[in-house]
């Protein structure tokens, strides 16, 4: 068994502190090997920590540190804490009411005992489910740098991207609430050593590339503070549509954060963002471009589709996604411009 240090901070100040004074090196950083970790719900921290894919010398307990509050700021924008749960955000009546993209994603996600415990930072942070590298033993780029991707030849139906993949990588990211969070719009606020920076949520999630084992934009010594959604867009509605092998409790093969805003039956303005099909939040930028200005229709709504899939890379078994994802999203744009639920 190994073993590691399990320190629970009394300040964000001591937690990110003792979280510096924790290394690694290049070589080990995939793995976190060395390295202080935080522990949060939604994270997948503990599971990766028993299959012996992630080897912390430092596990740092944040559960206490407040970060627990939904504020509505002067400018229509929401914050939300790096703490508070998906549960509570998922129906929090400022969310319900101005963001139901993100409500229904949310409680699309997982059990409820896991949305009772899984928190906003620890979604965002959350690691791909990829089987090869979670095995901890299978080539695994992610986990093991220049190891190969065993994935491309191997089975990759369901838990793999056709859209942002590389040679390196086509682990699919794993959360719906990343997937209303990039339809929305959103700034990532972190803190660390050298004070406190802000990070658009575009950027957050890199594409894999030639580096799969950097899988966001924090700095070694920062901690994600909170979340602050883009203010509601005037006269939309919006929803989520997940499609998935079972009703419940899966991940997504394909889903569709869609935001809608129509003015005398022509597209005024649209938010498109997919999951389940990409490696990171993926926003279909060239499908709300197709949007905007145009009459709404079921060709409209299969224009932007296909823009929104443009450049899927098909690797044989996951094929399916791309006609999936495009099914998905004209579904929800056709029930959104009637006025129905998804």
């Amino acid at each position: 068994m190994r073993q590691f240090e399990f320190i629970r901070p009394q300040s964000l100040a001591q937690a990110i502190s003792v979280h510096a004074t924790a290394h690694t090196t290049p070589e080990n950083a995939a793995m976190n090997v060395g390295e202080g970790v935080y522990l949060a719900g939604g994270t997948t921290l503990l599971d990766l920590v028993k299959l012996d894919v992630m080897r912390p010398a430092r596990v740092i307990d944040i559960h206490r540190l407040g970060m627990d509050r939904i504020d509505r700021l002067p400018d229509g924008r929401l914050r939300i804490g790096a703490l508070v749960t998906n549960t509570t955000l998922a129906y929090d009546p400022n969310v319900v009411r101005d963001y139901p993209v993100l409500s229904q994603a949310l409680l699309s996600g997982a059990s409820t005992a896991l949305r009772n415990k899984a928190t906003t930072a620890g979604n965002v942070m959350q690691r791909v489910r990829c089987g090869y590298f979670r095995d901890g033993v299978s080539p695994c780029n992610k986990r093991e740098p220049g190891s190969g991707c065993a994935a491309i030849g191997g089975h990759h139906r369901s838990l793999h991207a056709v859209l942002g993949g590389s040679a390196q990588c086509i682990a699919a990211h794993p959360s719906d609430m990343c997937v209303a969070m990039a339809a929305i719009g959103a700034t990532v606020h972190v803190q660390g050593a050298s004070g406190e920076r802000d990070i658009a949520f575009a950027d957050f999630h890199r594409l894999p590339g030639d580096t799969p084992w950097r899988e966001h934009a924090l700095l070694d010594d920062e901690i994600i503070t909170h979340v602050t959604l883009d203010a509601p867009l005037a006269n939309a509605r919006g929803a989520y549509l997940k499609r998935r092998d079972r009703a419940s409790y899966q991940f997504a093969l394909a889903s569709c954060a869609v935001i809608l805003s129509l003015e005398g039956g022509v597209v005024r303005d649209a938010r498109v963002a997919l999951g389940g099909v990409a490696t990171k939040p993926w926003r279909a930028l060239q499908a709300e471009q197709v949007l905007r200005g145009g009459q709404a229709s079921p060709a409209l709504w299969q224009r932007a589709a296909a823009a929104a899939l443009d450049g899927a890379h098909d690797y044989g078994q996951n094929g399916y996604k791309i006609a999936l994802c495009e099914q998905a999203i004209v579904r929800n744009l056709s029930r959104l411009a009637a006025g129905g639920a998804v």
